[in-house]
């Protein structure tokens, strides 16, 4: 039996408003027609229940179209983020680092396959909990909303350590292209994407791609 390929999982910039919608929507397009994208994680800036409902609307069709699902974030936000999710029709919502109980309380609440994913584990203990809820995806790495990252070892080490264990999914984030190569001969299920890497100037997600595809060949 084969091994499961890697897919690649996009991260907006943190703090995404009605302003940024058109020159993201362009640059997923692009980057969903390069590579073989399963997920969006879109990180919205905190606003009004409906004006990020309309930004998830304008946005959702955009990655839906390419047979990718759209997860919506939005850090600092107060308000119920499960219903701009399903408002804005998205496939389902990301959470990093959350309190007790939210996730299990999440999970209660998005079914009919939608998903719930969660991020910001820099202990394992975290991690564990997470996949105990029910999540459907654990994300390691990745810039937290201050623009600082985890230690990329760290990220190796704890996605080398999940993948090998457990059968929930994950994501392992990569910032630079350097650290592709690394999370890829892992075995994750999902390589994550911080958006200098599939939006930026210089991004090429066709090369990404490439280094998957070399992976799995030589395994």
């Amino acid at each position: 039996m084969s091994e499961p390929r890697t897919r690649l999982a996009l991260l907006t910039p943190h703090r995404v408003e009605a302003g940024d919608a058109d020159h993201i929507a362009t640059a997923l397009a692009a980057a969903c027609a390069a590579g073989d994208v399963a997920a969006v994680v879109l990180r919205l800036a905190p606003a009004d229940e409906r004006s990020l409902v309309n930004l998830v609307k304008r946005l959702a069709p955009t990655v839906q179209a390419t047979g990718a699902a759209l997860v919506v974030s939005c850090t600092g936000f107060p308000g119920d983020i499960v219903s701009v999710s399903a408002r804005g029709g998205a496939d389902g919502v990301h959470l990093d680092k959350a309190k007790d109980g939210v996730l299990r309380e999440l999970r209660g609440r998005l079914e009919d396959g939608r998903i719930l994913g969660a991020g910001g584990h820099e202990q394992k203990h975290a991690a564990m909990e997470a996949g105990e809820a029910g999540v459907d995806y654990v994300m390691f790495g990745g810039l937290y909303a201050d623009g600082i990252a985890p230690d990329a070892e760290t990220v190796l080490e704890r996605a080398g350590w999940w993948t090998e264990i457990f059968e929930t999914p994950c994501i392992a984030v990569a910032h630079e292209a350097g650290q592709v190569a690394a999370i890829v001969a892992l075995g994750v299920e999902f390589l994550g994407l911080e958006s200098a890497l599939w939006m930026g100037e210089g991004a090429d997600v066709a090369a990404i791609q490439a280094v998957i595809a070399a992976a799995e060949t030589a395994s």
